[in-house]
């Protein structure tokens, strides 16, 4: 059995369960291999309930006190009973949904409970622990566990099973990498890496594991990033334009002054519409600091050469908050912009409408997602085309617009501060702009970093915020609750039940997560927008998300489990107002690092300072899951918390440059970076 073999070939995997394994993106079994765990579950020594953290996992021996009773809430139910650890400390225990629950145990049985202690309303609770006989916890105590992202009817334990099999049956490749070359850049042998990212014995074969997985990740990045460099050279600019009056016009009619970085940046873009090549910049710019503005200077200057535009977004919800934006400037400045909005959702008549617009000209500005450059979009004079956030739009969507005739200007905008020296290897082959300066009027957001004990506090600051009339966002780290993994992360699934149960009916709570269909999304993130929610709970899709001068708070639970990076972007959704706004990061570790990590949000609201201190803070800290955050859709990879690496792989690039392979599965997202 080799890595090409199809995943059926492993022993108890049927044509059923190839068919979950499918939808996982597993069809071989090198696929499987590199489907790293996206966490690990180490089982606790037993404990005593008085000596658990609220909010932490805990496993206790106990003994069921109650019979179990359901109660039954419309179509949902919960099980409950008490139980009691040998010291007679009582704690409720229940169970969702689990009706089952009524004749799993009965009062009298001695079980280990394991599961996230907590204070409800100052009772001891317990909900959802999974149960384990007590010679059967026993064996498990201190092994460590790996735990993946799951399908409907496909458990942890299966996929598992399956990776045993495969690391037993299949040939590993031969390293690219010489063993002295292992010791001198500092990492795992490949064949030692692909075992222990699955099955590590400690902390440290854990995270040697993953640094060299992550090393090829980049270095197989680097090698398609330089070669794309070299295949599209600086091109002569066919799309000559003169700096216009228009840009100076509205620079005297906004209401608030521009920074001086902004002028610079914008100075920097026309230098190059107006030059002898063809454009292709990278406008970086902290949560904040006016990259919206800098893009308009940049579409107007285009549509007043009688030329077309095009600004493209994410997602759905942000083309049409673009599209408002532009077409209320336009109306109030009385600017040449004439925008039309194209995305996905909309209907045959109006997508009709759309598409004659912009074959005729008439629309100047094409507004939209990746629909913009759909094989049914014609262009008149496409010449300068606008994206938000770099990592959604990279080299092949480049060519699908040079096979429709055009070879535009390329402007990309990231509010990921990532910093110079780094930028530099990311995004080779562009020029670099830096936008270093926040406007005066900004208001800074408060900040502070506690953990579980201060959850009560929490929700009595979002209950004054929401009857100020304000709204509030919940971020979690899970989209839903794995009993298979039994990790000890807040979902948006559970969390949203509890919030529910907390605040009660009278307080309106949606959620939403990257994993809903994106007419789902759009439709809870407008009625957010709209006020017609109070609290959103979320993962991080709102990273780039919606602008929400309304929304004043925000909670984010499990912020060790996040890029500190990633935190600064998430907390940039709220302060978008004129109203004070706080951000609350709760986290119970108890790792010193870590802390030291999340103190630095609270002293600087400075993303570009943020990037910096996480680079020299950032270690080995907890096992924690393969991958914290990623702006590039890398599969293991960050760019900002795993710099040291990114920068090793440019290191030694010209050393092993014509060795490094370019097969893993996990570089099918980089190549349209």
């Amino acid at each position: 059995m080799d890595k090409g073999s199809p995943i059926q070939s492993l022993k108890g995997i049927g044509e059923k369960k190839s068919l979950l394994f499918n939808k996982l993106g597993i069809f071989t079994c090198e696929d499987l291999l590199h489907y790293y765990p996206r966490g690990y579950d180490r089982y606790e020594a037993l404990s005593l309930f008085k000596e658990a953290v609220p909010g932490k996992r805990t496993a206790v021996e106990a003994v069921v006190k109650t019979a179990p009773k359901m109660l039954r809430l419309g179509s949902k139910t919960i099980v409950s009973f008490d139980v009691a650890d040998r010291e007679n400390f009582v704690v409720s225990v229940k169970f969702f949904n689990a009706p089952f629950m009524l004749k799993a145990v009965k009062a009298g049985d001695r079980r280990v409970f394991r599961g996230i202690f907590k204070f409800f309303k100052n009772r001891p609770v317990m909900d959802q622990p999974k149960l384990f006989k007590i010679d059967d916890y026993e064996k498990l105590t201190c092994t460590i566990t790996p735990v993946y992202s799951l399908t409907k009817d496909l458990s942890n334990e299966s996929i598992k099973k399956a990776v045993e099999g495969a690391l037993r049956g299949v040939t590993i490749p031969e390293d690219y990498l010489t063993k002295e070359e292992c010791r001198d850049f500092n990492l795992s042998v490949f064949s030692d890496a692909i075992k222990n990212i699955h099955f590590p014995t400690d902390d440290e074969s854990q995270y040697y594991a993953r640094r060299r997985l992550v090393f090829d990740e980049f270095a197989a990045f680097i090698r398609l990033n330089r070669e794309g460099i070299s295949n599209s050279a600086k091109l002569p600019n066919t799309h000559k334009m003169i700096p216009v009056a228009d840009c100076v016009r509205l620079t005297e009619s906004l209401p608030y002054k521009l920074t001086d970085a902004q002028k610079r940046v914008i100075d920097e873009i026309i230098g190059d519409l107006s030059g002898d090549y063809l454009m292709n910049r990278l406008v970086q710019g902290d949560v904040g600091s006016g990259k919206t503005i800098v893009s308009v200077m940049a579409l107007l200057t285009c549509a007043a050469n009688g030329m077309q535009g095009a600004l493209m977004a994410p997602t759905e919800v942000l083309a049409r908050q673009h599209f408002e934006n532009i077409k209320a400037l336009s109306g109030k400045y009385g600017l040449c912009l004439r925008p039309v909005l194209l995305t996905g959702k909309m209907g045959a008549k109006d997508r009709r409408e759309a598409l004659d617009m912009i074959g005729s000209g008439e629309a100047n500005v094409v507004i939209g997602t990746h629909a913009l450059i759909a094989d049914t979009v014609e262009y008149k004079n496409l010449s300068l085309v606008v994206t938000d956030e770099q990592h959604r739009f990279g080299v092949k969507q480049r060519e699908s617009l040079r096979e429709k005739g055009f070879s535009p200007h390329i402007l990309v905008m990231s509010a990921t501060p990532i910093p110079r020296t780094l930028a530099m290897i990311v995004f080779g082959g562009l020029d670099i702009s830096v936008i270093d300066e926040l406007p005066k009027n900004r208001t800074p957001i408060a900040n502070c970093v506690v953990n579980s004990s201060f959850r009560e506090k929490a929700y009595r600051k979002i209950l004054e915020e929401i009857n100020k009339g304000h709204q509030v966002y919940v971020i979690c780290p899970m989209v839903y609750e794995n009993d298979e993994s039994d990790t000890e992360l807040k979902s948006v699934e559970e969390h949203t039940k509890d919030l529910r149960e907390y605040f009660g009916d009278k307080i309106r709570i949606a959620s939403l997560n990257g994993k809903m269909k994106p007419s789902e999304k759009t439709r809870i993130m407008e009625e957010f927008k709209e006020g017609k929610t109070d609290i959103l709970v979320s993962t991080t899709v709102i990273e780039v998300g919606i602008d929400v001068p309304n929304a004043t708070l925000m909670m984010v639970e499990n912020a060790e489990r996040f890029g500190l990076s990633q935190l600064h972007q998430l907390r940039g959704r709220v302060g978008r107002g004129d109203s004070p706004s706080f951000c609350i990061f709760m986290s119970d570790t108890d790792n010193k690092m870590t802390l030291k990590r999340l103190k630095v949000l609270n002293d600087t609201n400075d993303g570009f300072k943020i990037a910096n201190e996480d680079m020299k803070l950032r270690g080995p800290g907890e096992l924690n899951g393969v991958r914290q955050s990623g702006e590039l859709n890398f599969g293991i990879g960050d760019i900002v918390n795993d710099a040291d690496i990114m920068l090793l792989a440019a290191e030694k690039y010209d050393i092993i440059k014509n060795r490094i392979p370019l097969g893993s599965r996990n570089l099918i997202d980089i190549r349209t970076i």
